[in-house]
């Protein structure tokens, strides 16, 4: 316990908490302190001001406050330390009158334990949530655990998975009795135990488990009906147990490409060839993947969410042709729109779903690429990131997991080498080669346009800078001498087409 108490973190609370406050160190980072593990989450309680305390906290850290409900006191700070550690701070008041009338009210007895601040040797174990940590039990606080929060289902899930712990028999009853109570849960709290189980280790593991504890209707419901949506080869299982291999491989992928390399990631050769073609990417990959529209969320989680809903229209869309083969046409467009729903259902903030929305929509299109047989050309490159822009390093990754999905242990090696080759190759382009295939420097600008051809604003002159642009990208054109030719072939085609229109 030593080495949480020494957290300087700590420190800045406790001069934060004037005289005549009780300040308590709860749950988690206690929990995870005591299973040897590091934390970047701390969840304070206090007996009085809890929003001032948390504001006067963020403003000696220099991070950000958030208030997340005002009528129960209940406020975030995030800070971003020196180090490049990004610490969340939660302070709440205290329930009841005491600390221990506080933790009873909890959700699972691991959770139900505390440090009191004022006198750090004061150790509160009121449930014995320490022998459950040593017999690695969840259980819950209390009979009503569940009722006072549906929520706290969910969180069940998360902590069985992340911990490798056994639900206690009686706990596990009393989850799947409250399941039908996420409805009444709010998207941005729902949201917020969601993604932590999308931010974890065995997404796919977390789903089943949601499915058996009856949460699936009430978190991700356009999934269910993918369970009774048959595939034919090369895919080799049915639409719900194709999106949860999908996401098992694009776990195995992202640990592969965005963390440093360990001989163990490589021990089979689909891993191996993906390292040794795209491995000289890890570091952006990572990068990239810790981008945030939003504090609250990531982009590698937001990545998650849509590999989950990326075949989800294939249950609105299916059709046998002669010969008894399925087809899902335009499948990517109705699972972009049941995204953007579920999104919206979450309450995420609209640049996020715009971002898993594209990566939907997309998704196929590096498979289409490799499906040629021949490499990308600088003109379909220059178009997949018109069309995706950097959404299509979150596209390009997705593609990684579902051809590994489609296919499984049957996947062809000469295959699977090209869509490596075509992914690197659109990699490649947006890291090292952008202003060359993506977005070349302009030869001409519309009023250029104007000027030498007399022409009024209009689509016209869209059309003209756009062909440009993309001549330059394909390597056709480097000159602005070579622009004005094309330009006027461009003119002289849209005259014609309106003569023989």
């Amino acid at each position: 316990m030593a080495t949480l108490l020494q957290h300087p973190v700590l420190e800045v609370v406790r001069t934060a908490i004037p005289q005549g406050i009780s300040v308590y160190l709860v749950g988690g980072a206690v929990r995870d302190e005591l299973l040897g593990k590091s934390t970047h989450d701390f969840d304070f309680v206090v007996s009085a001001e809890a929003l001032q305390i948390a504001r006067k906290v963020a403003n000696k850290l220099r991070g950000a406050f958030y208030p997340l409900d005002n009528r129960r006191q209940y406020g975030r700070v995030i800070w971003n330390t020196p180090a490049g550690e990004r610490l969340k701070l939660d302070f709440a008041l205290q329930a009841g009158d005491s600390i221990e009338e506080d933790l009873v009210q909890r959700d699972f007895t691991i959770n139900a334990l505390a440090i009191d601040l004022r006198n750090t040797e004061r150790w509160i174990d009121p449930l014995r949530g320490a022998q459950d940590l040593l017999a690695k039990s969840l259980r819950a606080c209390s009979e009503q655990a569940f009722q006072n929060d549906p929520l706290r289902v969910v969180r069940g899930v998360r902590f069985a998975l992340s911990l490798r712990f056994r639900i206690e028999p009686a706990t596990w009853h009393r989850m799947l009795a409250a399941s039908p109570g996420l409805s009444s849960v709010s998207g941005e709290r729902l949201a917020e135990e969601l993604f932590r189980l999308l931010s974890g280790y065995s997404v796919a593991s977390a789903i089943r488990l949601l499915d058996r504890v009856g949460a699936l209707p009430y978190t991700f419901p356009e999934l269910i009906p993918l369970k009774e949506v048959e595939q034919s080869p090369p895919h080799y299982q049915d639409a719900y147990q194709h999106t949860l291999e999908v996401v098992s491989r694009l776990e195995e992928i992202l640990e592969l490409l965005s963390l440093p390399f360990e001989e163990e990631r490589h021990a089979n050769l689909a891993m191996g060839l993906a390292s040794l073609h795209l491995g000289r990417y890890r570091s952006k990959i990572g990068s990239y993947l810790e981008e945030r529209f939003t504090p609250e969320r990531n982009k590698r989680a937001l990545l998650f969410l849509a590999a989950l809903y990326h075949d989800s229209g294939k249950a609105l869309t299916g059709s046998k042709d002669e010969n008894n083969l399925w087809h899902f046409f335009g499948h990517e467009q109705v699972s972009a729109k049941l995204c953007e729903r579920r999104g919206r259902e979450l309450a995420l903030a609209n640049d996020e779903i715009e971002w898993m929305r594209k990566v939907v929509l997309h998704h196929m299109r590096p498979i289409f690429l490799t499906q040629t047989g021949e490499a990308p050309s600088r003109r379909a490159v220059y178009r997949f990131f018109r069309q995706t822009g950097e959404t299509g390093i979150g596209v390009c990754l997705l593609s990684l997991a579902d051809v590994l999905g489609i296919y499984g242990y049957t996947l062809p090696t000469s295959l699977w080498s090209r869509h490596l080759d075509v992914v690197r190759k659109l990699l490649q382009a947006w890291w090292e080669e952008k202003e060359e295939q993506i977005s070349p420097p302009p030869l001409l600008d519309g009023h250029e346009v104007m000027q030498r051809f007399g022409i009024t604003p209009g689509p016209l002159i869209g059309k003209i800078l756009e062909g440009i642009r993309e001549a330059q990208a394909a390597g056709e054109i480097h000159s602005k001498e070579e622009a004005l030719a094309l330009a006027e072939k461009v003119i002289a085609a849209e005259r014609s087409h309106r003569l023989s229109g």
